[in-house]
């Protein structure tokens, strides 16, 4: 890593002032026609203000990089260096970075069906998925979009419900040859319509006049879009809805992985005593999802432990594999890095297989619904060199079914010998890199206004939800039997600045989120997604195209766990305002 200060002198250089603020005047140093800020390399890892030193590597020692400049959501952690596993980053980034096909080669693998040929596709340099007019994946243009597909419970706007079962978890809107995607995406619709009125009852203004403006998703997906067979509409309660989940930065995840356990509990514990205790609230499982945390009992619920999907596994102390309390994606699905959102993601994106993924990513239905089409029958039989070829149309069906089947497609079966398309040693190296990668320093903290919106963040209670800092423990990390003697990078007794509190919480926005609950996002890093060339956007659909869309979309419902806050925040003088912005930027 190199490890030199770079002279960082003005946000509005940061960001490329990609993300428009919503105020007529640039809240960042310098915007309003003020002399530029003081460059802060003077100053980085001392006191300032109301900044610790810590404070200005938000990954610890182990796990910031320096660089504030572009590219620099791609940097090792010091730890992979002093570790001695920077070849092994190098090696993975590869698989990050590069185009999966369906040919044999080295990144060979691709589909029958995928969500996307690579992880770059959905994560535009190493960060948070772009806003998108339109719903296409087709092209590596940043679109971050995931679908969540499901059978609402209480009328066609609900955002309850199980996923349909006919086509996977992540939708698949890509296929190779000769397949059909599973859901034809020119027949997704995306269209964003402005909120003329917030359910609150704010004003879209503020109270000195400045005004804002919010806009919100809405996806529809009709019938024929589906080639499945069943067909979603035909099952279940007979309707079907989406909702929309971008990706976020992938940056100092493995920081993440390293807080403990014990840690994780304790916050659970004080949200509810506040709920319970402080606040008198009658019903805490509306404020702590009683899916993870049982208030009655002070411990965690039966759905806040994962067990590994991928078998018996040990910790980095040797300790064989057990229960784990989940920690990552927005709704929680996820405990540990190792088999978490980047382990699953290249299997289940691109659907490369693995020795501990020994199966293709697809759905029975799909399957069947390819196997009855007589386009493709025509185009296999045509190939006497394809896998699926055989000498009547009838058992032609019969092997795509079979191969496609994810009841049938695992590895040595009566159809077909699966050879992993992902060695263990390749998933090793792929893993040495997601766990590796830094969170860039903190910038501008010598700034006097930067150092009044921490202030205020503090006072009108963002932090409670946008925990600051944690400790990370030992580190043991878990690691699935294949890769288990082989070391990751580890961050012991690190203080790190996420700025999350690790749990869910509900902000009741219109087309909110598939089952409401959402994982506080980490601010860390987000403000020089611009000069990355990330999405610039924030919220887990993107539809805040800056950070005052996105605290006022906090204060749209009155049922809003955040409320009072975002109330705080509308009723702030510009200045302030405009100093929380520049705090956000910065950290």
């Amino acid at each position: 890593m190199n490890k030199k200060i770079y002279l960082f002198g003005s946000l509005a250089m940061c960001l490329s002032l990609s993300m428009v603020s919503c105020s007529d005047d640039d809240p960042t140093p310098g915007g309003n026609g003020e002399d530029p800020i003081e460059s802060d390399a003077k100053y980085v890892g001392q006191a300032v203000g109301n900044f610790s030193k810590e404070e200005w590597y938000p990954g610890g020692e182990l796990g910031t990089t320096d660089n504030v400049t572009s590219g620099c959501y791609e940097d090792e952690t010091p730890a992979v260096t002093e570790q001695g596993l920077i070849d092994n980053f190098n090696a993975g980034e590869k698989f990050f970075e590069r185009q999966f096909t369906s040919a044999a080669s080295g990144f060979g693998g691709l589909g029958p069906a995928s969500v996307r040929r690579s992880c770059l596709d959905c994560h535009p340099n190493y960060g948070h998925g772009r806003r998108m007019d339109s719903y296409t994946t087709q092209y590596s243009n940043g679109n971050g979009y995931l679908l969540a597909v499901y059978h609402p419970t209480d009328g066609a706007n609900s955002n309850d419900g199980g996923y349909v079962a006919e086509v996977t978890g992540m939708p698949q809107t890509q296929a190779t040859e000769p397949f059909k995607a599973p859901i034809d995406e020119s027949q997704v619709n995306l269209q964003w319509h402005e909120v003329t009125a917030m359910e609150s009852g704010l004003p879209m203004q503020f109270p000195d006049g400045e005004k804002y403006s919010l806009i919100y998703p809405e996806v529809t997906i009709p019938r024929s879009a589906f080639r499945t067979s069943p067909n979603p509409y035909d099952t279940g309660n007979k309707a079907v809805a989406v909702r929309m989940e971008s990706t976020i930065g992938v940056m100092g995840t493995g920081l993440l992985d390293a807080i403990t356990e014990d840690d994780l509990k304790a916050q659970y514990a004080s949200t509810a005593n506040y709920y319970k205790n402080v606040a008198k609230v009658a019903d805490v499982s509306e404020y702590v999802n009683p899916n993870f945390w049982d208030a009655n009992a002070n411990d965690f619920a039966a759905g806040a432990w994962y067990t590994a999907t991928i078998g018996a596994g040990k910790y980095a102390n040797g300790e064989e594999g057990k229960k784990m309390i989940k920690r990552f994606t927005y709704a929680l699905t996820r405990a540990t890095l190792q088999d978490g959102p980047g382990a699953n993601a290249i299997w289940n994106i691109t659907n490369v297989t693995r020795p501990d993924r020994p199966k293709l990513y697809t759905t029975d239905a799909w399957a069947a619904a390819m196997a009855a089409d007589k386009e493709v029958i025509e185009k296999i039989k045509k190939d006497p060199t394809s896998p699926f070829w055989a000498d009547t149309d009838d058992k032609i069906a019969t092997k795509v079914e079979n191969l496609l089947k994810p009841s049938t497609n695992q590895f040595d079966n009566e159809w077909h010998n699966f050879k992993p398309e992902m060695s263990a040693d390749k998933f090793y190296d792929f893993m040495v890199w997601h766990r590796g990668l830094a969170i860039p320093r903190a910038r501008n903290l010598n700034n006097a206004r930067v150092q009044q919106g921490k202030k205020v963040f503090n006072e009108i209670g963002c932090a409670s939800c946008h925990r600051p800092s944690w400790k990370t423990g030992s580190d043991n990390y878990w690691t699935p039997n294949m890769i288990a003697d082989k070391k990751l990078p580890r961050y012991a007794n690190q203080t790190i600045y996420p700025y999350s509190d690790m749990m869910q919480h509900k902000l009741y926005m219109i087309n909110d989120i598939h089952n409401s609950w959402c994982r506080t996002t980490p601010l860390w890093g987000r403000g020089l997604a611009g000069v990355n060339g990330s999405g610039t956007e924030r919220l887990h659909d993107c539809r805040a195209r800056n950070e005052i869309e996105a605290i006022m979309w906090h204060a749209y419902s009155k049922n809003s766990h955040a409320y009072n806050a975002a109330l705080k925040f509308y009723n702030l003088s510009k200045a302030d305002r405009d100093a929380v912005v520049m705090f956000l930027r910065s950290i």
